[in-house]
């Protein structure tokens, strides 16, 4: 989802785009490669002069029980190919001045109510430790002197096979509710809000390093389950108990579902950023489409 609408928002600027794609034969616009060869790509020609690189690879996190063999494929997918990408980069005569790499912000661990910003400390489970090592993997692309920046992302709203279109069918027959407790922060960006950001990033020189890609406005799960059920008209009346998720879905229950993340960007709004959909409500509206955009 977020691919597909990035590749969007710079075609509507103007901005030719390369993109790297495995195991299938490139058309016009497309270099494969391969992050567990060595070189990655075999000519990197191409990529001399390029602008930026973005990095959004990642198996997802919600797609799977985090079994062994699953949590290496999570940690291999995103710091293997980060790290191939970053060295890939620093090795050209030519290098992008920018690498923007997609991190989350299950880097901060599960936090209760903590207001965490992009100077919180990283916190400790499976999920927190392989968001700082997928990090730390850029490493080769900050020394050749490329402006990095790590997109800490939150949940993202929107149509497309996302977050939520997992949620809607459910919530549609009335048989959607809270997770748990409820009490849980949840960390949120629209679509619109995640791009409009991405470009913001790619224009701001000043900003490096870490930056939380969430809405000003985090809510608690139990917030969100009624928010989602009044944008669709139905009841939010079946909570999924924590002891069932849990046995249904294992340590991601936990680490995914259940863990606090209350993150706001303070990077981005000091940096001047304004969002257009700052509350859950609006961003649900626009992701549903019930909201007429602003003129």
């Amino acid at each position: 989802m977020l691919g597909s609408s990035l590749r969007h928002a710079l075609a509507a600027r103007g901005i030719p785009v390369l993109q790297l794609v495995r195991g299938t034969q490139p058309v016009q616009d497309q270099i494969l490669w391969d992050p567990s060869a060595d070189p990655a790509i075999e000519n990197t020609a191409p990529l001399e002069g390029c602008g930026a690189a973005i990095h959004l690879s990642g198996a997802n996190v919600a797609a799977h029980r985090w079994t062994p063999a699953y949590r290496h494929e999570m940690t291999t997918s995103r710091v293997d190919s980060t790290r191939a990408l970053a060295r890939l980069l620093a090795s050209l005569r030519t290098p992008p001045a920018t690498l923007l790499v997609a991190s989350a912000v299950g880097f901060y661990g599960d936090r209760g109510n903590q207001l965490l910003d992009e100077t919180s400390l990283p916190g400790s489970g499976f999920l927190a430790e392989l968001c700082q090592q997928w990090e730390a993997a850029a490493q080769p692309a900050v020394d050749a002197g490329i402006r990095v920046v790590h997109l800490r992302f939150g949940v993202v709203l929107g149509p497309g096979p996302g977050a939520l279109a997992r949620m809607l069918p459910i919530f549609r027959l009335g048989l959607g509710g809270r997770l748990g407790s409820g009490r849980q922060w949840m960390s949120w960006i629209s679509i619109e809000d995640a791009m409009r950001a991405i470009l913001f990033v790619l224009e701001t020189p000043s900003l490096a390093g870490p930056v939380n890609l969430t809405a000003p406005n985090p809510v608690t799960n139990a917030e969100f389950a009624r928010a989602l059920a009044h944008a669709l008209k139905r009841p939010a009346l079946l909570p999924a108990p924590a002891f069932a998720l849990r046995l249904a879905l294992g340590r991601m229950a936990d680490e995914a579902l259940l863990a606090s993340v209350r993150a706001v960007s303070m990077r981005l709004l000091v940096a001047g950023f304004r969002f257009a959909h700052p509350t859950v409500d609006r961003a649900l509206a626009a992701a549903l489409g019930h909201l007429v955009p602003q003129k």
